[in-house]
């Protein structure tokens, strides 16, 4: 796979307080990924960017919020999620560049 599709497929980090608290209690870790990535596409990427050994991966489709305004009901877009297991006692730090 090439490096360029591995940088493609993680969007970014989602960090929420359910995300935070799977990080600290199960090593697990959450991320907006691209539509169209698989999941060993996600472990690759996610293995080759951190440096960590990915046990498993679960994904699901999050689908847009519906949302009511002044203007009308507009809806935010799809996106898809990943969570992601890392092996026990190896953890992922957002804080360090790629």
């Amino acid at each position: 796979m090439n490096e360029e599709r591995l940088y493609a497929v993680l969007v970014e980090p989602h960090v929420t307080e359910k995300a935070s608290i799977l990080g600290d209690a199960s090593n697990q870790y959450t991320f907006k990924v691209a539509k169209d990535a698989k999941k060993r596409e996600i472990k690759a990427a996610v293995e080759q960017i951190f440096g960590v050994d990915v046990v498993n991966v679960t994904t699901l489709n999050q689908r847009g919020k519906t949302r009511r305004t002044v203007r009308g009901v507009t809806r935010r877009r799809n996106w898809k999620k990943a969570y992601v297991r890392v092996a026990q006692g190896q953890d992922i730090d957002f804080a360090v560049e790629r």
